[in-house]
């Protein structure tokens, strides 16, 4: 079978994170978010991947390349101007061909039963299957209209909750048959939402809502992807952690040294080729990327540190995100909700205060009381 990863989107609510990287390739359990969408994919049996790429492309063609180590086949089709998400489709259509095929986002984390939804869209008979899920703000997403069987009658755009026809909302993923390619135009931006379900409707053309169970985060903010990490952790959602698995609720990866004396509290995962010094304290949920190095006496309690780069001597991070090859200097503190990007330095005992984005390849003084708009000596 067929699918396409839609990817070319820019991620600008996730930045500084997609600063340097497109969305698909932020990591959720350290995995890029998109290989876990190639893995649910080849569980189905999707042998056969196309991925649309613009923003940053060569660092998901260099991850991925061929497909062939998770046992697939992946074609690349680059846009240099956006197309839209039916547009970028339809510039595959010759590679999708003549069959029944899957769309799904490439930025999303989701478990979803593939195999049920194929079952549900060939049962149904509609051109198309629009994959469906509860949301309990309808005011934050287009919500769908649905008969009992399913049948899509209208949209919503983000109503507020009294005038709210619905509360399930379009996920991003879909089944279509081969003959809607014929009704997306050639060589122009256009978009599955904004134009061709509506044309369906106004053409009175059968298409389903298939509502799901499984679980489904668009990763569309900061606290989402926090979210989306802690609930991989805590098996929420069910996905392939890398590393070797300690009782319940700990995971650490190939090469990597916990010394004596560390105090770790689950979940957590850390990756490979890591260091955590003596007296060290890891409290989860927590995510820890690939060689990083953790010195005596630093606390890391939630969050999550990408790979690279170190934590400090008695640094603090306190639910925090911290980005690649960043360096948490000694006796630094970074408070609740902080995002720090790549490469960035922090100065030994420097306090970056709550909800604070620090920008790839800053430099924070020592001693420095950081507040985003104005520097303190600490």
């Amino acid at each position: 079978m067929r699918a396409m990863i839609l990817a070319a989107g820019l991620g600008t609510r996730l930045r500084p994170l997609t600063e340097e990287i497109s969305k698909p390739m932020v990591p959720i359990a350290n995995k890029p978010v998109m290989e876990h969408i190639v893995e649910l994919l080849r569980q189905h049996g999707f042998g056969k991947i196309f991925v649309n790429l613009h923003y940053h492309p060569d660092v998901i063609t260099n991850h991925f390349d061929d497909g062939s180590y998770w046992g697939v086949s992946i074609t690349y089709s680059y846009e240099e101007e956006l197309m839209g998400t039916a547009g970028g489709v339809k510039r595959l259509a010759e590679q999708l061909g003549s069959d029944t095929f899957l769309i799904i986002s490439g930025d999303a984390l989701t478990d979803l039963n593939l195999t049920e939804l194929m079952k549900f869209h060939k049962g149904h008979g509609g051109i198309a299957t629009m994959v469906i899920t509860p949301v309990d703000d309808p005011s934050k997403y287009g919500v769908v209209i649905t008969e009992e069987d399913g049948l899509i009658r209208g949209f919503q755009e983000k109503p507020s909750p009294q005038e709210a026809r619905s509360h399930v909302a379009n996920s991003g993923i879909y089944v279509f048959e081969p003959e809607v390619l014929e009704m997306i135009p050639e060589g122009e931006f256009y978009d599955f939402g904004r134009d061709l379900f509506p044309r369906f409707l106004d053409e009175g053309i059968d298409f389903y809502g298939y509502l799901h169970k499984d679980y489904w985060n668009d990763v569309g903010s900061m606290e989402e992807y926090k979210q989306g990490n802690f609930d991989a952790l805590t098996g929420k959602v069910k996905v392939k952690i890398p590393g070797v698995r300690l009782g319940d609720d700990v995971w650490i990866g190939e090469g990597t040294v916990i010394e004596e004396g560390v105090i770790m509290v689950g979940p957590i995962c850390v990756g490979s080729q890591c260091l955590v010094k003596k007296g060290a304290k890891l409290f989860g949920p927590l995510v820890i990327g690939d060689r990083t190095f953790i010195a005596e006496g630093a606390t890391l309690y939630r969050g999550i540190k990408w790979g690279d780069g170190y934590i400090g001597k008695d640094a603090q991070l306190m639910d925090s995100i911290v980005g690649w090859d960043a360096e948490i200097g000694q006796g630094a503190t970074l408070l609740s909700d902080s995002v720090v990007g790549h490469g960035t330095i922090i100065g030994d005992g420097s306090i970056i205060h709550p909800s604070v984005s620090i920008m790839p390849g800053s430099i924070i003084e020592k001693n420095l009381h950081f507040t985003g708009e104005e520097e303190e000596e600490a």
